[in-house]
């Protein structure tokens, strides 16, 4: 059984804020918390769910041995699942030469080849990989090569998956889930309903057949930014994704922040900015931050001041159904969230019936499937908790590998 649900969420609040202090704010050596057996398996989920379990594995000092242990099995997985990346990244290239297609390999990959992490050090739950509009039908033609078949289909990519392996239901990452493949012909987020785009940025003025790497240190700043700022504005931050900007800060220069500046005004940087900034102290230069705020809409500005990693992830339990309507920068933006929010468009149903079949931590889920008049009278009613979240406490609570 489930210890009580008001208990989970302290436990998470507590534990994803400890482990942002020992990781982010590059304290280890601190005392090992005096945590209960389920404040331990909830600092796992928290670990698992922000995808930081291999960084930790190399920092932390917590003495704690069902904790190390856990912390060194996940990186033992993450690094396995690496070198799988890394070889089906070099099929991917020498066809891509082959069939004249010119790929950008995106955040993940990207980091890994700057050398800012070393195999093992970050999980990546898929390749991400950005081609042109004009690409897209041949670049899926070459994954198809590879064994891989289209999914399912959204307005931010195309996923494919391998067409045998399925997901294994674990607590974190396991070496032998499948890897799947998101293919971009744009990069953007609705922030909710306003779309950001940073293609122009991103993908290479003179791109050459096979994989190429981003422009410069702030094509792929801009990229991580706003990727960070979509996850902020649906509550899905994820420490890792902080962790990537605070490394990359320190190759930057100023140059490099000024592309941030180069297309259209950047309104939503400084969301993901003063995150990073209160957690990574000294990452973000000064002078980058007061200049980002000034662009920002003064509500989603008053609310970032005050955020934190928990409030911002999903190691806040509840489900929040006005998500996102502090980033709103006027009357007409409030008018068609909440109109969306009441009425979904056919596009969000069939994006949650994709997710409904494919995501493994939705499987079984009742609520998830209720209409939408009912989901959102259960909202008035009640806290509902997260399927995400739930998925995730349930595996550490159940993990025999937590066991002492």
């Amino acid at each position: 059984m489930l210890p009580p649900l008001k208990v989970i969420k302290r436990g998470l609040r507590r534990t994803t804020e400890a482990l942002a202090a020992e990781l982010a704010l590059a304290r280890p050596g601190s005392d090992t918390p005096p945590w209960s057996d389920l404040e331990w398996r909830l600092a796992a989920a928290a670990t698992a769910a922000h995808g930081i379990a291999p960084l930790l594995s190399r920092d932390s000092t917590w003495q704690h041995a069902t904790w190390q242990r856990f912390l060194a099995e996940q990186r033992a997985h993450v690094e396995d699942r690496y070198r799988r990346i890394a070889d089906l990244l070099e099929r991917i290239d020498t066809l891509a030469r082959t069939a004249n297609i010119a790929i950008v390999p995106l955040k993940g990959s990207a980091l890994h080849a700057l050398g800012l992490y070393a195999p093992g050090e970050r999980p990546m739950a898929d390749i991400d990989l950005l081609v042109r509009p004009e690409d897209v039908d041949r670049a899926g033609d070459v994954l198809q090569k590879l064994g891989y078949a289209e999914s399912f289909r959204q307005w931010k990519h195309r996923v494919f998956k391998p067409e045998t392996g399925q997901p294994i239901p674990c607590l974190g990452e396991h070496r032998d889930t499948p890897v799947n493949i998101e293919l971009h012909t744009r990069i953007l987020e609705r922030l909710p309903v306003a779309s950001a785009d940073v293609t122009a940025q991103v993908f290479p003025r003179d791109p050459q057949p096979g994989l190429n790497p981003y422009p410069s240190h702030g094509a792929l700043m801009s990229h991580l930014l706003l990727h960070a700022a979509g996850n902020i504005c649906t509550r899905s931050a994820r420490l890792m994704h902080l962790n990537d900007i605070s490394l990359l800060a320190t190759r930057m220069a100023a140059s490099d922040w000024d592309l941030l500046w180069s297309g259209q005004r950047p309104w939503w940087a400084f969301a993901p900015l003063q995150l990073v900034a209160r957690y990574y102290r000294n990452a973000i230069p000064a002078a980058v931050l007061r200049r980002a705020a000034r662009d920002c809409p003064p509500l989603l500005r008053a609310a970032m001041r005050r955020q934190t990693l928990t409030r911002v992830s999903c190691s806040e339990l509840w489900l929040h159904p006005l998500a996102g309507l502090e980033w709103s920068r006027s009357a007409g933006d409030i008018i068609r969230y909440m109109r969306n929010r009441l009425r979904p468009s056919q596009e969000a149903k069939q994006e949650r019936a994709d997710m409904l079949r494919t995501q493994l931590w939705l499987q079984g889920q009742s609520w998830v499937r209720q209409s939408h008049v009912r989901r959102a009278v259960t909202w008035l009613t009640r806290p509902v908790p997260r399927m995400d979240t739930m998925y995730v406490v349930r595996a550490a609570l159940g993990s025999k590998a937590l066991s002492p």
